[in-house]
């Protein structure tokens, strides 16, 4: 419980130390290295930047989601160069700091068959991105694969969170950090619906 509850401090003081960086001169910047970082090993998502600065400066909406996408996108190659090459030291620690390391061996008796999915769900909605990107190159996904589905999935998560602000500014925020998550995920659900039925009905 202890462990909880100073892991729980040092996460909030992370997450705010993150969101003080919209405020910086060099904020393009510091979104830039903050979803590279995210996509490998950093817990707090390139949003909690993106939201303040959007608001802040809502015809820079394109350009910063842009930003975010390239970098967390460049980001996941990284993680993916940790599963293929650095899985046994860095990549098993990550796993560990996100009690993710009991489904590893089920993740890996799978996880090619639907790697490409993998990825796409975990770039949109709230599950980590960094534990697929691991995984995706310690499995050895197809790299092609790997990317393509990286672009599209990043870019969904990040120009959709850009649009939203640019028409609606911030009195749509509280909804945003409280909704979009799940927004995502039931958005994911009804894909694979619609595909299930197209190919089975």
């Amino acid at each position: 419980m202890a462990q909880s509850g100073l892991t729980s401090r040092m996460l909030r003081r992370l997450y705010d130390w993150t969101l003080s960086l919209a405020d910086h001169p060099r904020a393009l910047w510091a979104l830039a290295v903050v979803s590279f970082v995210e996509s490998s090993f950093f817990p707090i998502p390139p949003d909690v930047l993106m939201i303040p600065m959007i608001i802040a400066r809502p015809s820079r909406a394109w350009l910063i989601a842009l930003v975010a996408m390239i970098a967390s996108v460049l980001g996941g190659l990284f993680g993916y160069f940790i599963g293929a090459v650095l899985f046994d030291t860095l990549g098993q620690a990550i796993f560990d700091f996100y009690g993710k390391s009991d489904a590893v061996d089920s993740f890996n008796q799978r996880f090619n068959d639907y790697g490409a999915w993998a990825v796409l769900v975990a770039g949109v909605t709230p599950f980590p991105y960094k534990v697929i990107t691991i995984m995706s190159g310690w499995t050895g996904l197809s790299l092609p694969i790997f990317i393509l589905s990286s672009i599209i999935a990043r870019s969904l998560r990040f120009f959709i969170l850009a649009a939203l602000l640019w028409k609606f500014g911030a009195p749509i925020r509280g909804f945003i950090e409280k909704y979009l998550g799940l927004l995502f995920t039931v958005f994911i659900v009804l894909l694979f619906g619609g595909f299930y039925l197209v190919r089975y009905m």
